[in-house]
């Protein structure tokens, strides 16, 4: 089978692979690269458990192939925190217990950002509208709501 050569910027370091010209960037990232946190829920793009951002726009890298991410810039949930520690999503997931098994959470917290980027202060159907695409078996989806209101708090503060 014919491999690919693929270049792109993965969390704003440049990653070379190879990858088959089918080979979904879900599994590209987590069998390929080693980032394991992008996680595989449904592999159809119903979940939203696998969501990354190309070129800052928001997917589900169970429906994106490999290749097509030759030149572009690949956020994961790893991409997330800064060198200083945990981005606010992230901190204001732990502090409002918006998580249980794990398996959704990279793909809200990935949602929630891509949303903040756009709209820093969204309403509550703004922000269950943007997350609509993200599915938890887990937490119920109120702690989560309130999670992303309060990042988008902070991070209003910070600014």
């Amino acid at each position: 089978m014919t491999k690919m050569h693929v270049q792109t910027s993965i969390n704003g370091e440049t990653v070379e692979f190879l990858c088959s010209p089918q080979q979904t960037l879900l599994e590209a990232l987590r069998e390929i690269v080693g980032r394991q946190g992008t996680k595989e829920g449904c592999g159809t793009g119903d979940c939203g458990a696998c969501s990354v951002l190309i070129d800052d726009r928001l997917v589900c890298s169970c429906l994106v192939f490999a290749a097509e991410t030759q030149g572009a810039e690949v956020t994961t949930i790893e991409g997330i925190a800064g060198d200083g520690g945990l981005h606010p999503l992230q901190e204001k997931f732990l502090e409002h217990a918006a998580l249980q098994c794990g398996i959704c959470t990279p793909g809200f917290i990935v949602a929630a950002k891509s949303l903040l980027d756009r709209d820093p202060d969204p309403d509550e159907e703004t922000i269950r509208y943007w997350l609509a695409g993200n599915l938890c078996r887990c937490t119920g989806y109120d702690k989560i709501i309130r999670a992303v209101q309060d990042a988008a708090g902070e991070l209003a503060y910070q600014a």
